[in-house]
């Protein structure tokens, strides 16, 4: 017989028993469609929570290495000199799109009856909207300009605190690079929420002019650096490395501490889940050709009485195995993909998460490769599982067969 007519053998066999058949069909199928929500919700947030630290610090940071290994004594003392200079250099390199100047610093913020610390970030408003959008969630007031010198956004829960709204004068104090106090009239040009309520207690963003004024210096902490895409970032972080020796390029991966820890824990999560459910599939469908066998015996055996050698029994039985396994696998991966679809056209808002004060989309990333390393999978998993089942009732003697009730 050729392989399609053993393969015609095999799908008449899975038949007989339509029930039996459809019920391990059904459940290779729930195996396959939950495999692969599991791994494209994990897909989706690993590529979400990558995109979102390469848009906040910029796919490389530039910095002077004491900068990003040790503490400081006082303000910028390990800061970048010539931050101009650098920037236009940076940007001769073909993966490089923008570069963005940051000055990082830490002081008090006072409304003339109260203060309270802030961790106050100085940035370039007008590129920081052309390369990152609405990079915050506004509240009140307006997004900062370039032509705001002098002016300051503040966390909802800061500005609270501070009995702030758009329009109120603030005054920033904080230590200069030489180690004095020095003090800073400003105008709130609007609030913001980040969705972390840690951060929304404390942050404070300002142009660079206005928080080098304050620190009385013409340093700034990195230079952010955007490129082309994602996949450029090894090699451009190589190039400028090898380019500027002097100064330490770390990849947005190095600073990304959250999307690390979230990796890691649902890497450990849905790799144990796959393993459970691939020896449930594995299972029910040696289940179900441990019973066809049985039923079968006296047919094998007349079989091999008839010369039908066993490697071709075994072979169709194992066929039996496949076609059961694939015909559940590319109904699961149906599924997975009707779900990742419905989704899509019925949004469906998750909870926020720790640490957080605002949900996020629930969406399901499925890739081919994806998509195709389950299917094939589940097609193997069952296939050797139809074998090992059977592999001891085809070899058995022929008399015996023969003589099962």
């Amino acid at each position: 017989m050729s392989g399609l007519a053993w393969l015609k053998f095999a799908a008449l066999n899975t038949l007989r028993n339509r029930r039996r058949s459809l019920v391990t069909v059904a459940i290779a199928a729930l195996g396959t469609a939950a495999l692969l929500l599991a791994g494209g919700f994990a897909r989706y947030t690993y590529e979400s929570l990558a995109q979102a630290a390469a848009r906040d610090s910029g796919h490389l940071v530039v910095a002077t290495p004491a900068q990003l290994a040790q503490d400081e004594d006082v303000p910028l003392q390990h800061g970048l000199e010539g931050a101009d200079a650098l920037r236009q250099a940076l940007l001769t390199d073909p993966a490089v799109r923008h570069v963005l100047p940051r000055v990082e610093l830490t002081g008090l913020v006072s409304n003339g009856e109260k203060s309270t610390v802030m961790m106050a970030v100085g940035i370039s408003p007008d590129d920081e909207l052309a390369i990152k959008g609405p990079f915050l969630a506004v509240t009140a007031g307006r997004v900062l300009t370039q032509r705001d010198r002098g002016a300051v956004m503040l966390g909802e829960a800061l500005a609270r605190k501070l009995k702030a709204q758009p329009g109120s004068g603030l005054t920033l104090l904080s230590t200069t690079t030489q180690g004095v106090l020095n003090a800073l009239d400003v105008e709130v040009a609007g609030t913001f929420a980040t969705g972390v309520p840690e951060l929304d207690q404390r942050l404070v963003y300002t142009d660079v002019a206005t928080a080098q004024r304050l620190l009385d210096t013409q340093r700034v902490s990195t230079l952010g650096v955007f490129l082309d895409r994602m996949e450029s970032t090894e090699a451009a972080r190589a190039r400028l490395q090898a380019a500027h020796p002097g100064l330490k390029v770390q990849t947005w991966q190095e600073r990304a501490v959250f999307y690390k820890s979230v990796r890691a824990l649902y890497n450990r999560i849905f790799g144990v889940m796959g393993l459970v459910i691939s020896v449930i599939v594995v299972f029910v469908v040696a289940g179900a050709m441990a019973m066809a066998v049985v039923e079968r015996t006296r047919e094998i055996g007349t079989l091999r009485a008839m010369g039908t050698l066993p490697r071709q029994l075994l072979r169709s039985l194992a066929l039996e195995g496949l076609l059961l396994g694939t015909t559940g696998a590319l109904l699961g991966a149906a599924l997975a993909a009707a779900v990742s679809v419905g989704l899509l056209v019925f949004p469906v808002q998750m909870p926020p998460p720790p640490g957080r004060s605002v949900g996020y989309p629930l969406q399901i990333a499925l890739e081919p490769a994806l998509v195709a390393g389950v299917v094939l999978a589940m097609a193997k998993l069952s296939t050797l599982a139809a074998a090992l089942v059977a592999r001891r009732t085809v070899r058995q003697p022929v008399v015996q067969a023969l003589a099962h009730v």
